[in-house]
């Protein structure tokens, strides 16, 4: 069998790394759907700051394995970065309780809320705001 010129495989790498976007993005679309329609309890295709905090709620009790009442970083991986759990952690306990991960939520739903109308549509979901929102309720 004959091993491909280096010029063929290079443009079958750079191929991929240009395809990847393309086959990222409806995954991604998917998922904001999915989360959108998760925590959209009244059907209206936004989530208000209500909605977003019962499923922020609904997720802590989830993540809070140890039924202590609160979340260390290793409960709340793949949620909240470290930067976001240390930001609300102000009395630096290197846990977070449901009140302080709620505090955090509403941080974020104010920073996605773009239009400032108290709600955030599909297209909010997909900023940067919006996909830190998005982790910390699913």
């Amino acid at each position: 069998m004959s091993k491909l010129p280096r010029s063929v495989m290079i443009l079958f790498g750079a191929f991929g790394l240009c395809a990847a976007p393309l086959i990222a993005t409806p995954v991604f679309q998917a998922s904001a759907a999915t989360a959108l329609t998760a925590a959209d309890t009244d059907k209206d295709g936004t989530i208000d700051l209500n909605e977003a905090k019962a499923a922020a709620s609904k997720e802590f009790d989830k993540l809070d394995k140890d039924k202590d009442g609160t979340i260390d970083l290793k409960e709340a991986a793949h949620h909240i970065s470290k930067a976001n759990f240390n930001a609300a952690n102000p009395d630096n306990d290197k846990t977070l309780s449901k009140d302080e991960y709620l505090a955090l939520v509403t941080k974020l739903f104010q920073a996605a809320d773009k239009e400032n109308d108290g709600t955030i549509d599909s297209k909010e979901l997909h900023s940067k705001a919006g996909i830190e929102l998005d982790r910390a309720i699913r």
